[in-house]
């Protein structure tokens, strides 16, 4: 049995890109000889308070406290066979954590962002300062291989490491099942997301508003708080044992993004979650964007304001195309983004590095 040192900047549970990608493969990857333990840099006393405004005073104690856990990591080791960091092995400073693990056992560095490019959250401004140019790179040539979410994190990738994997961020298809739409309900369109990516939601309020002149629907928001004028919307706070359910309730799925470098190196979860449910996405055709969504295949690109209007009421008003779109998105899931389909992939880099 392999030993897997998985660092990770959040706790189990608490960010999307984390949960699918190594916590949603660990059970999974037991059954390929893997046993993946989890160290996270913060607590769920420092994820609670992370993207609030102030508690400065918290937010440093929490940073410190994480610095002394992974010190200790480093000094004395857990027994482990290989490391394998979740973008950094914390939130902020250079690269030492890494350098001092990578000298005593085989490190994987796996990356589902443009994290190199150094973008703070509004309300952490301040951190700026502290994060380091240059850190990301720095950890790619320490690694013994490197993992990314999709083609443009590996074009950067390969620059700087000796060994690039492209896997994508996948779904757990047993969870994200597809079952019968509700009966007699009213159309609903709906984005999930946060408070980090909100911004991309509004960008969408004009087209959102012309639409609801032509075509009756709610539009249901996870994760955030909006109000659109003349649109009715509906707000929920994200919750890990609600979303798939929450999620359910959409009949179109949105996923607006600006064309710049950072949403270049996402890698499509939004369309992805909707998809697994059967349900046709709406799309900025931006980075990988365009490989998942497949334009009026398995759902839609849209990037004017003119399109985004066209193609969410083209699917409003014809129940065959969403049908017949929403069978082609779970298809395109189970065949491409299926995390059975790529565990297996994730276990050969780690037996790699050990071997």
């Amino acid at each position: 049995m392999i030993r897997v040192l998985a660092m990770t900047p959040y706790p189990q549970g608490r960010v999307p890109g984390q949960r699918f990608r190594i916590e949603q493969w660990a059970p999974l990857l037991r059954s390929e000889g893997v046993e993946v333990v989890f160290s996270p840099f913060l607590s769920s006393a420092g994820m609670d308070v992370l993207y609030r405004p102030g508690h400065i005073t918290r937010k440093i104690g929490e940073t410190l406290r994480g610095y002394f856990q992974r010190c200790a990591e480093a000094v004395w080791r857990r027994r482990a066979d290989v490391v394998f960091v979740y973008r950094e092995a914390a939130l902020l400073g250079p690269p030492i954590l890494e350098r001092l693990l990578g000298r005593r056992t085989p490190l994987i560095l796996d990356l589902d962002d443009a994290i190199y490019l150094g973008d703070t959250s509004i309300v952490n401004g301040w951190s700026r300062v502290l994060k380091m140019k240059g850190k990301t790179e720095a950890i790619c040539r320490l690694a013994s291989h490197v993992t990314v979410g999709n083609e443009f994190l590996a074009c950067f990738a390969r620059r700087h490491a000796r060994a690039v994997t492209v896997v994508p961020t996948t779904i757990d298809t047993d969870l994200y099942e597809v079952r019968p739409r509700r009966e007699n309900s009213r159309l609903v369109v709906g984005w999930s997301g946060s408070t980090t990516t909100l911004p991309y939601l509004t960008t969408l309020a004009a087209a959102l508003q012309r639409l609801s002149d032509r075509q009756e629907f709610e539009f249901h928001v996870i994760g955030g708080e909006t109000q659109i004028a003349r649109v009715p919307v509906y707000c929920k706070s994200w919750r890990a044992d609600t979303e798939v359910e929450d999620l359910r309730g959409f009949d179109v799925g949105l996923m607006p993004l600006s064309d710049d470098e950072w949403s270049r190196g996402k890698c499509g979860l939004k369309a992805l979650q909707y998809m697994a449910l059967g349900i046709p996405p709406v799309v900025s055709p931006v980075g990988v964007n365009t490989t998942i969504v497949r334009d009026g295949i398995n759902g839609f690109h849209a990037r004017t304001e003119e399109e985004w209007v066209d193609r969410i009421a083209r699917l409003l008003r014809d129940e065959s195309l969403r049908r017949r779109m929403g069978t082609e998105a779970r298809r395109t899931v189970e065949q491409s983004y299926s995390h059975r389909v790529h565990v297996p992939r994730i276990a050969q880099v780690l037996r790699e590095a050990v071997g």
